[in-house]
């Protein structure tokens, strides 16, 4: 295993920018690339189960959840499985935030700031060359910025060619140390911490020396669940499609390509895979994956 871990990992993501310990590199992380008018000071963690408002509706979970002290919401998340709906999903998850903040009886008047900024290791807009992308809404005539509240930051790390000595500032060099940290030379992290010392208790928050063997232990579990997800969904949708080729038609390829889904989905639960994690790269709903889950226990 390298000296240092992966940040994509979605357990060390948490770990790294969603514990109070580590809460100086959230803040830093969060100066560094969003732009943001005023520096953030200070952020308090929220609960980042997002519940529904009724039982029947979808139940949404985030990496990171804060405000900082002007009451500003931050959702950050980390997507590493390439995912067909996560623009939808970022605007859900924003949208479920900013409904979050108010409590009966209060007023509209009160709602704060939704700013969403979501790394990916993988191309979301391909006709877009630059790997940092800024979302927010404009009038369509006069182009003014009249409706502040939501705004969206996308980071796709691999548009990013930059190498450690063309860094020029801390948004390229967040982008790289997510891109390339667990694969960092001694002096390529000298040079980055000469920069900006803030990356030197972020490497060492990744630096395994410090973890438990539990951590490391769900950091793998996680590490294999990404990969065998991967070669999962590669096998069974490149099956359905071919399926639905072979129907020759339109819905054939749409029932093909949604059978194989269905497979993917078995295959990552009887491997233990956990929920959450199948319910990010299928894009199958919460109650869809616990009644696949009873169905295949009824049939063992």
């Amino acid at each position: 295993m390298e000296k240092f871990l992966d940040p994509k990992n979605d357990y060390a993501f948490k770990k790294i920018f969603g514990t109070e310990k580590n809460k100086e590199l959230l803040i830093a992380f969060l100066n560094g690339v969003l732009d943001v008018p005023n520096r953030i000071e200070t952020v308090t963690f929220l609960k980042t189960i997002l519940d529904p408002e009724a039982k029947a509706k979808k139940q949404s979970i985030v990496d990171v959840l804060c405000e900082d002290e002007k009451g500003i919401r931050y959702v950050v998340e980390m997507q590493v499985a390439r995912s067909e709906h996560f623009v939808k999903r970022a605007q859900f998850y924003a949208a479920k935030a900013y409904t979050n903040q108010l409590a009966e009886g209060e007023e509209y008047g009160e709602l704060k700031q939704i700013i969403f900024l979501a790394i990916t290791d993988f191309v979301m807009f391909p006709d877009k060359p630059e790997y940092k992308s800024d979302h927010i809404v404009l009038d369509k005539e006069s182009l003014e910025h009249d409706l502040k509240d939501f705004s969206f930051t996308f980071l796709e790390l691999p548009k990013f060619k930059k190498n450690i000595h063309d860094l020029t500032n801390d948004v390229e060099r967040w982008v790289y140390f997510f891109k390339n940290a667990s694969r960092t030379e001694p002096e390529d992290r000298e040079e980055i911490v000469s920069q900006n010392q803030i990356f030197s208790k972020a490497y060492q928050a990744l630096d395994q020396c410090y973890w438990t063997s539990n951590e490391i232990a769900l950091y793998e579990q996680e590490q294999k669940s990404i990969r065998d997800g991967k070669a999962i969904l590669a096998a069974a949708v490149n099956t359905g499609k071919a399926e639905g080729r072979a129907e020759g038609r339109a819905e054939g390829r749409v029932e093909g390509e949604a059978a194989a889904i269905l497979e993917i989905a078995k295959k990552m639960l009887a491997k233990g895979i956990g929920l959450e994690t199948v319910q990010e790269m299928t894009n199958l709903t919460r109650e869809e994956l616990e009644g696949l889950a009873t169905q295949m226990e009824v049939l063992r």
